[in-house]
């Protein structure tokens, strides 16, 4: 076979859907519409909402952080219309990197799968550090205070050598994944409608304290400010993507995964702007460059002991964030593995969980080193490309799927195509473009180390190369 032939070889859509009627080394389908938005739910509102708003407004967009995020609400209402036709077409593991193998061939498929590895294993590494944030503000309230080596990323200036709490909930959450699908999901569905009340507390204790002047002035950095702000926040919205993951282990994938991400995200975007308005009502936003904006807000005006609601609720979304990202990033590692493009290992089904343990085990592994050892900032910076690179592949596959597979059944349509594949691809572009010059430097280093690692083994392995 030509070169130029095995880059560009598909997966053809039937024999995708053949894989996933196999029983063997299938997952347990358990999976319905309300688990998926709570998944979405759950992956979506935690870092965003409870970290980085502080950080963003700070450093970017001041009280005009509210733009921000309808700005990447925006990008990600119009991308969430092509993954949810992608989904209820092609319910299969992998999200994008699938999607991608359908419409585009291996090489771009595999470079996909290559970013998600990069947005899910660093997301939730990112996540971990934002948990530890407001984990440590807990027990200092309770008088317990860690040595400072053990309590943030290496940076021999501050003499701090690994952040252990972030490393302990990563293995705590490799656990629970280990359990089994529908046990994740229901722990996750707990957490999240804790975390939805202490937000709704924030904002209805939080209103009465809001000073408009505050607000004033609205956009200090300018609209580049705004755009560079959304570009940051969007690490907020990245949970849709991950629930279009699970589309495998759902009971009617195509009625469920489209109501499942398109719910989530309109759900958290109207939670965002509400907390956002909020929180710069209270503080002035030259402020809150703190780990913990929320709680920081509430301390600020003497409410203490909501507070400690925010901090225990923050760290209850955060876990739910952090269980979505890493079962996101083993069902991709499933998916790469089952296609030949990556050892077989990480493909084994255990028989009794129908979960891919040893995976998720590595999986824990890779990112409690990640976690334990680099700061957020850069973490959360390299993860917003790497969705952004995602959703742009899956807004232009739309389009050529569209052209190729003309009558294929579609249960849900992404409507005015190609208008808002194009509105995807734009928005998206845009927000690229405002992320640092060291971010997209890192990204294309990533997307180098994969082009390598392809052709030194996903290319030679790959199950389409023996016809299978």
């Amino acid at each position: 076979m030509a070169l130029k032939e095995q880059l560009l070889r598909k997966k053809s859509i039937e024999s995708l859907l053949a894989q996933v009627e196999s029983k063997h080394g299938s997952l347990k389908k358990s999976l319905g519409a309300f688990d998926l938005t709570m998944l979405g739910i759950g992956a979506i509102v935690g870092t965003g909402i409870f970290v980085l708003t502080g950080v963003a407004a700070a450093e970017h967009a001041g009280p005009a952080l509210v733009l921000s995020f309808v700005l990447s609400g925006l990008a990600c209402v119009f991308a969430a219309l092509c993954y949810a036709e992608f989904a209820s077409t092609v319910p299969v593991s992998g999200s994008a990197y699938t999607y991608s193998y359908t419409a585009f061939g291996e090489l771009v498929a595999w470079m996909i799968g290559w970013d998600l590895i990069l947005e899910y294993g660093v997301a939730s590494a990112a996540v971990a550090s934002g948990w530890s944030g407001y984990a440590q503000g807990l027990l200092a309230g309770f008088g317990i205070h860690l040595p400072v080596a053990l309590t943030n990323a290496f940076d021999t200036s501050k003499g701090t050598i690994i952040d252990l709490p972030a490393v302990v909930i990563i293995f705590v959450i490799t656990l629970l994944l280990m359990k089994g699908t529908r046990e994740s999901a229901k722990f996750n569905t707990v957490m999240v409608l804790i975390k939805v009340a202490v937000i709704l507390l924030f904002l209805i204790v939080g209103i009465g304290y809001v000073k408009p002047e505050n607000w004033s002035p609205f956009m200090p950095f300018g609209f580049a400010g705004v755009a560079t702000g959304a570009a940051t926040v969007f690490f907020a919205f990245i949970g849709f993507d991950a629930v279009s993951t699970a589309a495998e282990e759902v009971r009617n994938p195509q009625r469920d995964m489209p109501i499942g991400i398109i719910t989530s995200l309109l759900v958290c975007t109207l939670l965002y702007i509400a907390v956002s308005l909020t929180l710069t009502g209270i503080v002035p936003y030259d402020m809150l460059n703190v780990k913990n904006p929320v709680a920081f807000a509430l301390n600020y005006v003497k409410q203490d002991w909501v507070a400690g609601f925010i901090s225990l609720g923050a760290i209850v979304g955060i876990t739910t964030v952090l269980l979505v990202m890493m079962y996101g990033q083993t069902r991709l590692f499933f998916a790469m593995s089952r296609d030949g493009l990556l050892p077989a290992v990480f493909s084994r089904v255990n028989p009794e969980t129908q979960v891919p343990q040893k995976s998720t085990i590595i999986v824990g592994i890779l990112v409690a080193i990640f976690s334990g050892l680099l700061p957020l900032n850069k973490l959360a910076e390299l993860t917003n490309i790497g969705t952004l690179f995602a959703f742009i592949l899956v807004s232009i596959g739309v389009v050529v799927l569209r052209r190729t597979n003309p009558e294929l059944r579609r249960s849900f349509r992404t409507p005015l195509v190609p208008l808002v594949p194009i509105l995807a691809v734009l928005f998206c572009g845009y927000l690229v473009y405002s992320l640092p010059s060291i971010t997209k430097i890192g990204f294309i280093a990533w997307l180098i180390a994969g082009a390598i690692v392809y052709f030194l083994y996903g290319r030679r392995h790959s199950h389409l190369r023996d016809g299978k």
